[in-house]
């Protein structure tokens, strides 16, 4: 398992950012904040995996892409950016 930047994600949470799409709360407050395997689901139903893929900024290529299993670090509640899901995907990251 390999973990690389998605890219589109990135750029989809930066014109986020610009947009002022942002919830500034605190820093363990991602764990009642990050959308849930429900929400995911309806998520995918109604936008699709491209779209569901955008709002996660790390991604396991040899992962199939229709899968959840093929991304990571999300930051999003499909919504807003929110600033405890980037301090979240910031502390698990690995070097």
């Amino acid at each position: 398992m390999v973990i690389e930047l998605n890219n589109p994600a990135l750029r989809h949470a930066r014109a986020l950012v610009r947009d002022g799409k942002v919830v500034r709360d605190e820093r363990d407050d991602w764990s009642e904040a990050a959308p849930s395997a429900d929400d995911e689901n309806s998520f995918i139903d109604e936008n699709g995996w491209t779209e569901f893929s955008h709002w996660h900024l790390g991604i396991d290529k040899s992962e199939n892409a229709e899968t959840k299993q093929a991304y990571t670090f999300p930051f999003g509640d499909f919504d807003r950016v929110h600033r405890s899901g980037v301090i979240s995907a910031e502390s698990r990251r690995t070097v």
